[in-house]
């Protein structure tokens, strides 16, 4: 059967399972690499994410985004060694469609990561892993290509600077994050500064064997993903990992502050918020059900029920956390007319400064740990999605059982919980707020 079609038929057999109950091994690879499998051999297929601590928090003053930069450019092609030939950007792509797998990186704020799907068919994985491990260990980055693709990220830039929601946002990660890498938004200037000796010197400073933190699911045992795991990093620098240097804490706000920002738009743009929590605070579940009810739960949410079900001044209004290494964003935000910006702006106010005081009532709690626990298992429910929680157990150091328990944990919380913790967390009082399109 020919590979493509192969894949196709395997592909239908793929549907939800009862993934929870699937227990993560952890261990400590020869080459200090820290590795999470779980095995999951209904299909031949395997998952593998490659994380390491390299995301925009580590790149530089003046050159905001090189972490990004360099993820895309991993693509671009692979260099001659150990008597292989070099692959330029077409021929790298043409291998991996040959194999019907994938091999791709990205950059967040906090981690710069590559993810390799493929056929757990010991020839075809053997072969996707070798090509993986050209591509993490010997990126080519060539400069002629990165002349290429630096005006289009320009041009990307320039457009985006256009949209209102783009300068909202990069007005409210200032005020809220002050000069923290969280903070920072690439810029024209910063993707002039960068060169392709950048991406080369951020790649080996930090892409090196003993710094990888590798998650797996999928049909391999565990002897198959520890040998695995030393193909895919048989060609970065082996042992000799420093400490890396400390990146300084999202520092609390002094005190509030607002800007009015004139703008032609439709709809007026208004976000409010504070530097939230770390992903490691013992606060988190009560945080994630507190504030489901305030106002990440749709149409169920406080904050939906006050600005649009009973005064129709908006479509959607939202909160979250974004917590990670450091203390991520707190966000409500909304869009309005211009000329109800101000009754919208006030409502939310109103409704943060009760929530803060005086928490959920039982029955919203409730109600809340019935959505959230019920929807637990759409979050497993694919290889891709187990995946990303299993790598979000491997960064943040969190228990090989935080799947299991999760639903247990949520059933754990309290009204006091969520009121305790919400008013050690937030000072509605001395929030940033963003105001962008306002009459």
């Amino acid at each position: 059967m020919h590979l493509k079609t192969r894949i196709f038929s395997l592909a239908l057999l793929l549907g939800p399972a009862a993934w929870a109950a699937l227990p993560i091994e952890h261990w400590t690879h020869a080459s200090g690499a820290q590795v999470y499998l779980v095995q999951s051999p209904g299909i031949p297929m395997l998952d593998v994410q490659l994380d390491f601590d390299a995301g925009e928090r580590r790149s530089p003053v003046g050159k905001t985004g090189l972490a990004g930069v360099m993820a895309s450019a991993a693509r671009n092609g692979v260099k001659a060694a150990a008597g292989q030939s070099a692959l330029d950007e077409n021929a790298l792509g043409e291998a991996w469609a040959d194999l019907g797998a994938s091999f791709s990186a990205s950059a967040g704020s906090d981690r710069l990561t590559f993810a390799l799907r493929s056929l757990s068919y010991p020839d075809v994985l053997a072969q996707a892993s070798a090509l993986a491990a050209r591509q993490l260990g010997e990126p080519a980055f060539p400069d002629k290509l990165w002349q290429r693709d630096r005006p289009k990220m320009i041009a990307s830039i320039k457009e985006a600077n256009t949209r209102p929601a783009t300068v909202a946002a990069r007005a409210f990660g200032k005020a809220v994050y002050g000069s923290h890498p969280y903070g920072r938004e690439t810029t024209e200037a910063d993707l002039r500064n960068i060169s392709s000796a950048d991406m080369q010197a951020l790649h080996a400073q930090a892409v090196r064997a003993c710094y990888a933190r590798i998650s797996m699911v999928g049909a391999v045992d565990r002897a198959r993903a520890d040998a695995l795991v030393a193909t895919l990093l048989s060609r970065l620098p082996q042992g000799n990992c420093p400490a890396l240097a400390p990146v300084d804490e999202v520092q609390p706000l002094a005190g509030p502050s607002e800007q009015r920002i004139a703008f032609e738009s439709a709809q007026a743009h208004v976000l409010v918020g504070q530097p939230g929590i770390k992903r490691d605070s013992p606060d988190y579940f009560a945080l994630l059900v507190g504030n489901h009810i305030l106002g990440g739960g749709g149409f169920t949410a406080r904050l939906t029920e006050e600005v649009r079900e009973k005064r129709g001044l908006t479509y959607g209004i939202y909160s979250s956390f974004a917590p990670g290494l450091h203390a991520g964003a707190f966000t409500i935000s909304l869009q309005t007319r211009p000329d109800q910006a101000q009754q919208a702006l006030d409502i939310l106010r109103a409704e943060l400064q009760r929530f803060v005081a005086d928490g959920p009532t039982e029955k919203e709690l409730q109600a809340a740990k019935a959505n959230l626990i019920g929807g637990f298992a759409l979050r497993i429910d694919t290889n891709r999605k187990l995946l990303d929680n299993v790598a979000n157990i491997a960064w943040n150091d969190l228990p090989l059982n935080y799947l299991a328990t999760w639903t247990e944990q949520v059933q754990r919380v309290t009204t006091s919980d969520i009121r305790q913790a919400f008013a050690r967390t937030l000072q509605p009082q001395s929030m940033a707020t963003v105001v962008l399109g306002a009459n």
